[in-house]
């Protein structure tokens, strides 16, 4: 990417954010926007891929807090209306006389030189080589869990692809048996600069494509780029009590860095199958357990299945309607410290299909015992109030 490119391009906007945007709320954006225009998401889609490189270029600069300081202050120097050629209508100005040297001059304040420091830790200015340390991308990935694995955590295997040095030419990208040499172009520095009147602009170099290094007899791997597919199983453990849908970050375990340059994150997004009895609220796991009519009214102690597979005994209080949810303290799922969450069971009363003649008779003999008691009493009352 050129200066000029970094000039005229507002990452903020690409993004859809503030100029004071949190990094957590520059991440969410990106996040976002990445998934709805990521290229296997839009197999064919030549817009929805330029629009995800920008949404990438955008997110490399504004999640570097140094590299967002130093487009802040480039756009804020130029007040983000960079025009090629110069002049100074509207739109427009002249970077020969905001450095001192006119229009056309040459830079009397060197004005070349404090561009170049300005814009060095982004595109590699003076004294600046490819050989500066870069973090690896970040991979994102995606796993299928059966509950208790999500209830109790699990380390599972991944098996990643991503960009490497070449392991034919062990990224010099010249074929076995021979070596690269330094670019004469541009001195091995990778960049060249452009005299555009009053200032310079460091551009890779044409000559070798940013390498600093060109090859006289490339690698038949690579075509002499130095660079390859390769593919790693990385070993991670899934932690206890994770959801269906949730994403989990793993620190370093993303694609290497160059140059000796920390490794990108593992991003994995966890999908948990359903449980035929359990589910899941929150940090506590939830089971619905039937309980008969006179157990209802009259009280029981039932024994209840737990995850763990011992059962425990819940007291059901005489009294206790269809629908109430009763606490087993420590019966849940693993949380992350390590300690387990609750079992929240929920009665149901169930009403038989068919009773005898004697269980009949004596409801019959309830219900007339029962008559003064209406439950339903007051609700048209309340729906005309309503």
């Amino acid at each position: 990417m050129s200066t000029k490119d970094y000039l005229e391009k507002d990452y903020y906007k690409v993004l859809g954010v503030s100029k004071t945007a949190t990094q957590d709320e520059i991440k969410q954006a990106y996040r976002k926007l990445a998934r709805a225009n990521h290229p296997d998401a839009n197999k064919g889609d030549d817009e929805a891929e330029e629009r995800f490189k920008e949404i990438s270029e955008a997110y490399s600069v504004l999640s570097d807090e140094k590299r967002r300081k130093e487009y802040d202050d480039a756009r804020s120097l130029f007040g983000g209306s960079y025009r090629p050629g110069g002049g100074t209508g509207p739109g427009g100005f002249d970077l020969g006389d905001l450095f001192g040297g006119g229009p056309g001059g040459g830079g009397g304040a060197g004005g070349g030189d404090r561009l170049s420091d300005l814009f060095g830790g982004l595109f590699g200015g003076r004294g600046r080589t490819t050989t500066t340390p870069r973090r690896g991308a970040d991979v994102e990935t995606e796993t299928t869990l059966a509950f208790t694995e999500a209830a109790e955590g699990v380390t599972r295997s991944f098996t990643l692809t991503s960009d490497a040095a070449c392991p034919s030419c062990k990224g010099t990208g010249a074929r076995a048996g021979t070596s690269p040499r330094m670019c004469p172009k541009c001195s091995g520095t990778g960049h060249e600069s452009k005299n555009l009147g009053g200032f310079s602009l460091s551009e890779p170099c044409s000559e070798c494509k940013g390498r600093g290094l060109v090859t006289d007899d490339p690698c038949p791997t690579c075509h002499g780029s130095g660079r390859g597919k390769s593919s790693r199983t990385v070993q991670a453990r899934i932690p206890a009590g994770v959801s269906d849908g949730q994403r989990i970050r793993i620190a370093g375990k993303g694609a290497p860095g160059e140059h000796g340059g920390p490794a990108g994150d593992l991003y994995v997004v966890v999908r948990v199958h359903k449980h035929p009895l359990f589910g899941k609220s929150g940090e506590n796991l939830t089971i619905t357990v039937p309980v008969t009519f006179p157990e209802a009214v009259l009280g029981a102690d039932v024994r209840v299945p737990t995850l763990g597979g011992v059962p425990v005994t819940v007291k059901i209080p005489p009294g206790t309607p269809s629908g109430r949810t009763l606490r087993v303290r420590g019966k849940g799922s693993r949380r992350r410290d390590g300690t387990l969450g609750d079992l929240l069971v929920t009665v149901e009363v169930q009403v038989p299909q068919t009773i005898s003649a004697d269980a009949r008779e004596a409801l019959e003999k309830y219900r007339a015992a029962t008559s003064d008691h209406d439950p339903r009493s007051g609700l048209e009352a309340q729906a005309k109030g309503a």
